[in-house]
């Protein structure tokens, strides 16, 4: 008889709540057998959270990971599960690659604006006398009765 496992197991193990597993049960990712009210999760129930997880892990979407896990059921050699899960690995680092590209950009553009910010700062010297840095300064309608 092959070992099963309760919601609280399979929650344990993944460190996530009983919420989330039944999420992905109501999501149709996993289906555990029922013995009345209870839910009795098998072996392949454990491997799909395990694949569920990974994918979330990687930053894919719930819609991502089912035809990666479904591919599990359908393909006993796993040639094309590995498969799609290559691919989307691939698709999944480009788009990794762009944002970091873009974060860079931006960075860049923020040290710019900061160096001119702090540039025109120090030129209006003494207009800026008496606050506080950081603060931002108030002008004649931000003044208090003003």
């Amino acid at each position: 008889m092959a070992k099963t496992f309760t919601i609280s197991d399979l929650a344990r193990e993944f460190g996530v709540t009983t919420r989330t597993i039944r999420f992905y049960e109501d999501k149709g990712l996993i289906s555990p057998a029922r013995k009345g009210q209870r839910r009795i999760y098998g072996p392949r129930d454990r491997v799909r959270l395990r694949l569920i997880m990974r994918g979330k892990r990687l930053g894919f979407s719930l819609d991502e990971i089912r035809p990666m896990i479904d591919l599990y059921d359908a393909d006993p050699t796993e040639v094309a599960q590995l498969r799609l899960f290559i691919d989307k690995i691939r698709e999944r680092r480009r788009v990794l690659d762009q944002q970091r590209k873009d974060i860079t950009a931006i960075l860049g553009e923020l040290d710019t604006f900061e160096a001119r910010c702090e540039k025109l700062l120090a030129q209006k010297g003494k207009a800026g006398k008496g606050q506080e840095k950081g603060e931002p300064r108030r002008g004649k309608r931000d003044r208090p009765g003003g």
